[in-house]
């Protein structure tokens, strides 16, 4: 597999674009913000790292996304800003293919419909909102808004989702059923989401999301999109590299074939029942760094880190890790910045249960 990477558009608690992503990185710190919630008879405050879309209106008349709801306009930004990124105008994607990969889908709508049947019956709840609710929502609004008229799909596997939905739009391009593909993930945040959060892991640590306290609860929410521009390896030099290998299965005597020329980008987000799968399966021989607490913890977090891989290839850098991840992991973590060499780097997640996903590229 040789899968050219094109161009990334993405958007999170940090800000908005490979600009502003890089601004973060290289600060080593992104900083949530605080949200009312209401739970146990009592006013709070959570921690989440939240997406602005506003920049979208650069790229989208307010006309066309008057019914676009918060979940697809973060895709559809992110679609947008890795069009752009690749050299590409909206106009051109219209032989684009779609593919969108999602773990809790479009919340915020879902509820509010769910909400509208409680209070005016099947036969007066809104038919927007019930459009907007469904998980394939935001790929359908990118091919719509952007004219897309390529194969569209929506993969939802939950933690999973990224690597498998990227392993969909690698062989679409393989088998040569499309040119080029507009690979994305996106998730959002909601009010019932923060309240199951505060009533399952109760109030966040004060010391923030330290994912590499691997036996610690520190989970912060967030939410966001980050989109890629794919295409067939055209003998040229992409600026992010290739994919190069997908692998997911689920880890039990043993974990993951792990190069040892791989650096790995740790999917950890702070959440213990993952993190003791990093704690048993990670080489000590292996860099690893871990990302998460500049964009916070959701199911397809992982595209994010395909993002900041692809920028340390394009940069021939490893970038540090954030300086409050913590540090009793026992893992061989990258506290400094340093050349990248000829290292290939593997975005590595797992799940809860052992299931796993590994994304790897390579410079050009």
């Amino acid at each position: 597999m040789r899968i050219a990477v094109r161009g990334i558009g993405i958007a999170g608690g940090f800000g908005c674009g490979v600009d502003q992503l890089r601004q973060a990185i290289v600060a080593r710190e992104s900083a949530p913000q605080y949200v009312a919630l209401k739970a146990d008879h009592q006013d709070l405050e959570m921690p989440v790292f939240l997406c602005d879309t506003t920049p979208i209106e650069k790229f989208i008349s307010k006309r066309a996304l008057r019914r676009v709801d918060h979940y697809s306009r973060m895709a559809a930004l992110g679609s947008c800003l890795a069009l752009e990124d690749a050299g590409r105008q909206p106009q051109d994607a219209q032989h684009l293919a779609v593919v969108v990969a999602s773990g809790y889908g479009s919340t915020r709508t879902t509820f509010s419909f769910l909400d509208s049947v409680f209070s005016d019956g099947d036969a007066c709840a809104s038919p927007t909102m019930f459009s907007n609710s469904v998980h394939n929502a935001a790929a359908a609004h990118i091919s719509i808004l952007l004219n897309a008229r390529g194969p569209n799909l929506t993969v939802s596997q939950f933690e999973m989702s990224v690597s498998s939905a990227l392993f969909t739009a690698c062989r679409w391009l393989q088998d040569k059923h499309v040119d080029a593909v507009l690979f994305g993930s996106v998730d959002e945040y909601c009010s019932v989401l923060g309240y199951s959060w505060q009533r399952f892991f109760g109030q966040a640590p004060a010391a923030g999301m330290q994912p590499l306290e691997l036996e610690n609860q520190s989970a912060v929410a967030g939410e966001g999109a980050a989109f890629f521009l794919l295409t067939r390896d055209e003998g040229d030099k992409p600026p992010y590299g290739y994919v190069t290998d997908i692998k997911f299965g689920r880890a039990q005597r043993s974990g993951p074939e792990i190069s040892e020329n791989s650096l790995l980008i740790l999917g950890a987000d702070g959440h213990k029942t993952s993190g003791i799968h990093y704690a048993r399966f990670i080489p000590a021989r292996n860099q690893t760094a871990v990302y998460t607490p500049l964009y916070g913890s959701f199911p397809t977090g992982s595209a994010f880190d395909m993002a900041i891989a692809a920028l340390s290839i394009k940069e021939s850098n490893i970038f540090a890790t954030p300086k409050h991840a913590g540090d009793h992991s026992g893992l061989n973590i990258v506290r400094t910045e340093q050349s990248l060499d000829s290292k290939q780097i593997s975005c590595l997640k797992f799940g809860c249960n052992g299931e796993f996903g590994m994304i790897t590229l390579v410079g050009a």
